[in-house]
């Protein structure tokens, strides 16, 4: 199966991976991940098989009322039995009209609840997925499983059921009328089946694979896209939107030539069946007639049965197109499989305790870490103690190891060894909703949500009041900018807060922290990015908000540090040197030779 894909698929398009194929899944193990989530609208499937056994009923007797027209009507040319025939036939025609209608409303409503059901969940889970997750994947794959690969399961799952339980009854009525008529004409016209299931089977198997691929590629349409418009300014300030563009175009053209193979598959498939069809219905064609010759089938038996046979090969050629449709909505089930075994590295133990407000007593108990899949330590037993109160700063170069610690902090990682510890307790004992409650943030890259000023402070707390929003944007020295903005409070501030400056963002996200009053801070290169007025502009805000809180300040520069209860100098993991500022440069080491080149970059 492989070889006829590749020949498909031009060389080189199943190999350069920019997002990596999803493992295979057999289609019970499909039905048994997704069956679930039809819980709240199993009991309107019911309706659903109704409608699916009674439409075929009423085509049925259409069928029948027209041999009755042909011989008791046309061929006598007696018009009487054609004053009850026509209100008969407009009855039935009203009644398949509203069934449909009843029959399109509740699948759709049943379809849309599975997918309401399926689509959330698989954001819950995605959401409750530890930052290594976030770290390894190209975002935009993840978001085309949540929106595009998600629409296929329902196919797959519900749809598709339904379509394929239609078919079955619409072949079980329509085969039972043409026993009834003629069973001689009924075996001769199946003996054509068998090659409709072994044509459907072959097809299926090609198009699956190019289904696989296909998906494959629009992931990694998706994965491009958010990364390379994610990261315009970067693009444009290095002349580089060629490039982007080249490699935009060479997934694009790799899921255009997927999406060509999927449609070669089907447009011979079609064809073939049409034509396995067309010399079956032929040759019943012939039989029929040589018994209408011999007197034994009347003339609207044999067009009647001509119309059955028709019916009769459409369940027959859907069932077996289902299977195509069913092959190719897999490869979107299996990449939503593969999303949701994805588990967290960070898990909450079942008897985790609750702490309420924790006092902030912060302490790393020598600690090791890796991180997954690194072949070198990140930390290599690292043990400090912060007391209430206290501010603990981390300097040294980058990739010493000082925002390893804050990710450790805040449990996005848990330790190889040691322990990580508030108040005394290891976090891995604590509510991991607690030990996030106690901690608030700043981070070197400043995030701000696409909102209003007020949703971006309010964020920090949810339920804060319009009081508390204002108190906390005059604590950061934000309020007097924010006034002057076009709607105040109410501005929207852009995607990533472009519509602000780099200092106003980062007054901000102080004020999203003063708001949380937590009794942690991590403040991780707060001044990083800004010029030297906006870092003198928002130093007296950050002071205003680390009063009375366990601080743990991540810098680089050591002009911002200098006011720190101690300091730890990192290097390659290892803490190598620790003490207060005048300590430090009594000691003239590390600490000192950077404090003097900083001090001479700053004159």
């Amino acid at each position: 199966m492989a070889h006829v894909l590749r020949r498909l698929l031009p060389a080189g398009e199943t190999s350069d991976a920019v997002v990596a194929a999803a493992p295979a899944v057999p289609p019970r193990e499909v039905f048994r991940r997704f069956w679930p989530y039809t819980r709240g609208g199993r009991r309107w499937l019911v309706p659903v098989v109704l409608f699916s056994l009674t439409g075929p009923a009423v085509d049925a007797a259409e069928l029948w009322l027209f041999k009755i027209l042909v011989d008791d009507v046309l061929v006598p040319r007696d018009l009487r039995p054609f004053l009850w025939i026509a209100p008969a036939y407009l009855g039935l025609v009203l009644c398949s009209g509203i069934l449909g209608f009843a029959d399109d409303v509740t699948s759709t409503w049943v379809g849309e609840r599975f997918l309401l059901a399926l689509r959330s969940d698989v954001f819950r889970h995605v959401q409750g997925l530890s930052l290594g997750f976030f770290e390894r994947r190209r975002l935009g794959d993840v978001l085309s499983r949540v929106t595009g690969d998600v629409d296929a399961v329902e196919t797959f799952l519900l749809s598709g059921v339904a379509d394929a339980l239609y078919y079955v009854v619409r072949l079980a009525v329509f085969l039972g009328l043409l026993v009834y008529l003629r069973w001689d004409l009924t075996v001769f016209a199946l003996v054509i089946v068998p090659l409709f299931w072994g044509v459907a089977r072959h097809f299926s198997r090609l198009l699956k694979e190019a289904s696989r691929e296909r998906r494959r590629r629009s992931g990694s349409l998706s994965a491009i896209a958010e990364e390379s418009l994610g990261n315009v300014v970067l693009v444009q300030a290095y002349n580089r939107q060629g490039w982007e563009e080249r490699r935009f175009e060479r997934e694009n053209l790799g899921r255009f030539r997927a999406a060509m193979a999927s449609a070669r598959i089907r447009a011979v498939y079609g064809p073939v069946v049409e034509v396995i069809e067309v010399a079956g219905g032929l040759a019943v064609l012939g039989l029929g007639t040589w018994k209408l010759a011999q007197g034994q089938l009347t003339l609207g038996g044999l067009l009647v049965f001509l119309a059955l046979i028709g019916k009769l090969y459409g369940p027959v050629r859907g069932l077996s197109r289902l299977g195509t449709t069913f092959y190719a909505a897999s490869a979107s089930a299996e990449r939503i499989i593969e999303l949701l075994d994805q588990r967290p590295q960070v898990t909450e133990a079942p008897d985790a305790r609750r702490t309420g407000r924790a006092r902030g007593d912060v302490a790393f108990d020598g600690v090791w870490f890796r991180y997954p899949g690194g072949s070198s330590w990140a930390l290599s037993d690292v043990s400090f103690h912060v007391a209430p109160g206290e501010t603990l700063a981390l300097v040294g170069a980058s990739g010493a190891g000082k925002s390893t610690i804050a990710k450790l902090q805040l449990r996005f990682y848990d330790p190889d060894r040691g322990a990580v510890r508030l108040d005394g307790t290891d976090l891995r004992r604590l509510s991991l909703s607690d030990v996030r409650d106690s901690v608030a943030v700043v981070l070197q890259e400043t995030l701000v949500f696409h909102g209003t000023v007020r949703d971006n402070i309010a964020y920090g707390r949810p339920g804060a009041t319009d009081a508390d929003i204002v108190e906390a944007a005059r604590a950061a020295d934000a309020h007097a900018f924010i006034e002057l903005l076009p709607e105040g409070y109410d501005t929207l501030v852009g995607q990533r807060g472009r519509t602000l400056s780099g200092g106003q963002c980062q007054r901000l996200a102080i004020a999203r922290a003063m708001i949380r009053d937590a009794p942690v801070l991590l403040l991780d290169e707060p001044t990083a990015g800004l010029d030297v007025r906006s870092s003198r502009r928002i130093m007296d805000p950050l002071r205003r908000l680390m009063a009375g809180r366990t601080t743990v300040v991540v810098s680089h520069n050591l002009l911002t540090v200098r006011d720190a209860t101690r300091i730890l100098v990192l290097d390659h993991g290892r803490i190598i040197e620790h003490g207060t500022h005048g300590d430090l440069l009594a000691h003239d080491g590390t600490y000192a030779r950077l404090h003097r080149l900083h001090t001479g970059a700053a004159r």
